[in-house]
């Protein structure tokens, strides 16, 4: 185990972004985050948090990453312990480590802040923005997402929609299904029709948490019918074959405790 790493993590084997150094701008002993999903893998809430604030400075980040080994990594990714957009100097952590580091930067964001214009403003400069969508409606977003007072779904998906518009980099929609959402396929259908984002990916929590993960043969199924109803949109699974890769995390314990498991 390599130390002096507090605020960056991996890099681990992503199924959605090959090689992924994760980076933490929560970076708290509990999570921070204002949803409390069924199948998270880092456990429940014990506090929400709702307002934006800094919990780790960038210069703190940045040094950080001028220590890193030389490694393999296909993207830099803002994520960790929590919600990251719930990290108010997100836009110029992002900034700062497209000034030091020749990797795209992508943001896996639960989509909760997308609504506001500031958040918006400071994802933009990521490369890629994977925003997770695993609700149809106002109450099916209370079933699985179970977000806190004051989070909207209607001001999620028109956020999304809005950002979608002005967005120049690669906008992913993430999709968790798991049996409280297996039956409504068509309405996260018609909601990635409606937003057009350029990839879906089709997700069921493979990771430990409280609720069951679907079947291989399920998530197929899943995907074979945004194919054909999504024209234009790139769909991919969980279950997808990919080229293995050997990654070496710098500290298997951090990546543990943000991730849920390492490789």
């Amino acid at each position: 185990m390599k130390k002096g790493f507090q605020y960056i993590y991996g890099p681990v084997p992503s199924w959605r972004l090959g090689s992924s150094l994760g980076i933490d701008l929560l970076s708290q002993a509990e999570k921070i985050c204002n949803f409390d999903c069924l199948y998270c893998q880092i456990g429940q809430v014990k506090e929400y948090a709702s307002e934006r604030k800094v919990y780790v400075p960038v210069k703190a980040v940045i040094e950080e990453l001028q220590k890193l080994p030389e490694t393999n990594i296909d993207y830099i990714t803002f994520s960790g312990r929590g919600e990251p957009t719930l990290a108010a100097n997100l836009g110029e952590g992002i900034k700062a480590v497209k000034l030091i580091r020749k990797e795209p930067v992508a943001v896996l964001t639960n989509g909760s802040l997308m609504g506001m214009d500031e958040v918006r403003k400071e994802i933009i400069s990521a490369d890629f923005v994977v925003a997770k969508l695993d609700a149809h409606s106002p109450e099916s977003l209370q079933s699985i997402n179970r977000p806190v007072k004051g989070v909207e779904f209607g001001n999620i998906v028109e956020g999304i929609k809005v950002f979608r518009k002005s967005y120049k980099g690669k906008l992913a929609l993430q999709m968790m299904l798991i049996d409280n959402n297996r039956n409504d396929v068509n309405k996260l259908i018609y909601l990635a029709n409606y937003i057009k984002p350029d990839e879906v990916q089709v997700n069921t929590p493979l990771r430990q948490c409280s609720v069951r993960a679907l079947s291989k043969e399920d998530i197929f199924k899943i995907k074979n019918n945004f194919l054909d109803a999504c024209a234009g949109i790139q769909v991919v699974s969980v279950f997808d074959e990919r080229d293995g890769k050997d990654i070496v995390s710098l500290s298997d314990e951090d990546t543990l405790k943000r991730r849920g498991k390492v490789k």
